[in-house]
């Protein structure tokens, strides 16, 4: 399998969706890059279920499940929507470019929208807990 990052858009997803993405593609940038496709091809909440469902198999599949969080996950879907995600105008490298704190501060954003004491417990790691700070959009 080719390097993720070299992948079409159609392989990336396929290899999310399917779980067959190589260790190198299990990064929070590809997660990133998963969530805009879907985005880009689904409903929001579907865009939501597929995301997360996808990240919680690979992680699985990796060995790894203990870094899937269902709650920081669907809300950086939710994020990336509101920042135009959906939008089929909008390339990917103009979605990071809008999104830059998503991309780079991704904790600190969500910061806005949740205490630590929140994000950080296990109710919100195992399922969607809704913000204690300002709702998302």
């Amino acid at each position: 399998m080719s390097e993720p990052k070299s992948m079409s858009d159609e392989r990336f997803l396929a290899a999310f969706l399917d779980a067959s993405m190589p260790p190198a593609g299990f990064d929070h940038l590809g997660h990133l890059r998963a969530a805009w496709l879907l985005l880009q091809r689904r409903p929001l909440e579907a865009a939501v279920i597929d995301t997360c469902e996808a990240i919680d198999r690979l992680a699985n599949r990796l060995g790894v499940p203990g870094k899937y969080h269902r709650t920081l996950s669907e809300a950086l879907v939710r994020l990336m929507a509101d920042g135009g995600a959906g939008d089929p105008a909008l390339a990917w490298p103009d979605f990071l470019a809008a999104n830059a704190g998503l991309v780079d501060d991704a904790r600190g954003v969500l910061a806005t929208h949740y205490s630590d004491e929140v994000l950080n417990s296990p109710a919100a790691r195992q399922g969607f807990v809704p913000p204690d700070r300002l709702p998302l959009p």
